[in-house]
């Protein structure tokens, strides 16, 4: 093929997706970037679209990641050049496609956005405990960081689901499973001055069943406790990016770095796998990397 009916080539397939697909402009506009650049490289390299082989198509992804492209930028690419020679191959342009057996780059999974203890002290400390409002969100967050709980867990807790006495709570997670976590006891003497202070001003007829309701006394949306947790966060002067994730992050990450076994850390996150938890491993491995460049006299 010469360069020219290469260009021809990759602008039938993209009219293709477009009427087929209806694929936006943008990824047609990757789809044109990846797939003319992969045409140059070829060019360059005395080959053309329709003479690519597997071992060529190796060698051009091995490139870009010695280049410096990421393992993820490598599997956009990959999946773009499967998607056109499969059209290729369907065309009857070629007889059969050289992407078949190129395994994808494995891609890591990012790391959990976490904060350091001296942080969550801070955000802990925002809420206006004055108003029932700010001791509501401390309570809140609180519990957030003593339970690991998912937010979409905690903003739908029942006030039945927490037990005072033996401080402990059931929590319903992902599944229906139900796991029982131990409420500390800093947070639990939150969540009782919530009760006893805040609650009532909140609910005066006691008919919700929620614990922590917003307004109505109706469960308060993941959304609206995400947009507190910002609050607060811009009150303690916390400018890292945050998510409705952050404190059950924090959680795991500071067990770990405390000492706690994993699999106990699996089971009050309530992860059915323990490959899942694992993750947290790595972020306590960093922090112990940090210290140890810190405070090491070799580090």
């Amino acid at each position: 093929m010469t360069r020219e009916s290469d260009d021809t080539v990759i602008e039938s397939f993209l009219d293709a997706s477009w009427m087929e697909k209806g694929l936006s402009a943008n990824t047609l506009a990757a789809y044109r970037r990846d797939l003319t650049g992969f045409a140059r490289w070829l060019e360059r390299n005395s080959s053309s679209l329709a003479g690519v082989d597997q071992a060529l198509i190796l060698e051009y992804l091995a490139s870009g990641l010695q280049r410096g492209s990421s393992a993820r930028s490598a599997a956009r690419l990959l999946s773009c050049l499967r998607n056109f020679y499969r059209h290729q191959v369907r065309e009857g342009r070629i007889d059969s496609d050289p992407t078949l057996q190129v395994q994808s780059p494995r891609i890591g999974r990012p790391l959990p956005k976490s904060l350091g203890e001296d942080m969550v002290e801070r955000l802990l400390a925002a809420p206006d405990v004055a108003t029932p409002i700010g001791l509501r969100d401390r309570a809140m967050l609180e519990l957030l960081y003593a339970c690991g709980m998912r937010v979409s867990e905690l903003v739908t807790l029942e006030v039945a689901r927490l037990n005072l006495g033996q401080g402990v709570v059931r929590i319903m997670g992902k599944g229906a499973k139900e796991r029982l976590v131990p409420v500390g006891d800093e947070a639990l003497a939150w969540v009782q001055r919530y009760l006893r202070e805040a609650r009532p001003l909140m609910v005066p007829d006691g008919s919700s069943p929620v614990l922590f309701p917003g307004r109505a006394g109706k469960a308060m949306t993941r959304q609206t406790f995400w947009h507190r947790i910002k609050h607060h966060a811009r009150t303690a002067g916390i400018a890292q990016a945050l998510s409705p994730h952050t404190l059950r992050h924090a959680f795991a990450t500071h067990l770990l770095n405390h000492g706690a076994d994993l699999r106990v850390v699996q089971m009050l996150l309530g992860h059915s796998d323990l490959s899942t938890t694992q993750i947290y491993t790595h972020v306590a491995r960093e922090r112990l990397k940090q210290l140890h460049a810190r405070h090491h006299p070799r580090g």
